[in-house]
């Protein structure tokens, strides 16, 4: 006898990850008032498939914040660059996608939800993930050594919430993660 559920079967996955992305998109597009029966038609699964992998709306909005949070958390790990500050500013840049795009999931879910909820402990996940490739870059003499991780999220979060287009807040932060940058004297 075992404690652990048995193994989700290989198209139940496959059917909970279409529903996933068909509310990310629905929900970047249309915001969180999207009905469950849109998200069940954009994900192509019917809506009993839909409620038995998210029973309510609550659920499905808690999903995609943590499905989002653990994307941001393990490409820390895994980005790419040809130094240390590049690493950082290439997971800062898919941090601000992540700020840029979480709103209406945020929005959706603060609605029912109390914000002392664990679901909403993202930021120190996030500090944990980050803080080894701002180090990296602090200790390589690369990016300024008198800013913590903290400050830097800080700084790209206010940048995302820029009002405007993506091509308006682009070079803002272009111009922000560029002056992280030490300069040679």
């Amino acid at each position: 006898m075992t404690d652990h559920p048995p193994a989700r079967r290989a198209d139940a996955t496959r059917n909970r990850q279409r529903i996933l992305d068909a509310a990310r998109t629905a929900f970047a597009a249309t915001g969180a008032e999207t009905s469950m029966a849109e998200i069940a038609r954009r994900s192509g699964v019917g809506s009993a498939t839909l409620y038995r992998n998210f029973a309510t709306r609550h659920e499905l909005l808690e999903a995609l914040l943590v499905d989002e949070v653990d994307e941001v958390c393990a490409a820390a790990a895994t980005v790419e660059g040809d130094s240390p500050a590049d690493r950082l500013t290439a997971w800062l840049r898919r941090f601000f996608q992540y700020v840029a795009t979480k709103r209406p999931v945020v929005l959706g879910l603060l609605e029912h939800t109390d914000t002392s909820d664990p679901v909403f402990q993202t930021r120190g996940r996030m500090l944990t993930a980050g803080r080894p490739l701002l180090a990296a870059a602090q200790d390589a003499r690369q990016i300024a050594g008198d800013l913590d991780l903290d400050q830097v999220l800080d700084l790209v979060m206010a940048i995302a919430k820029i009002p405007g287009t993506p091509e308006y807040r682009q070079p803002i932060l272009d111009a922000a993660l560029a002056g992280l940058h030490t300069r040679d004297t």
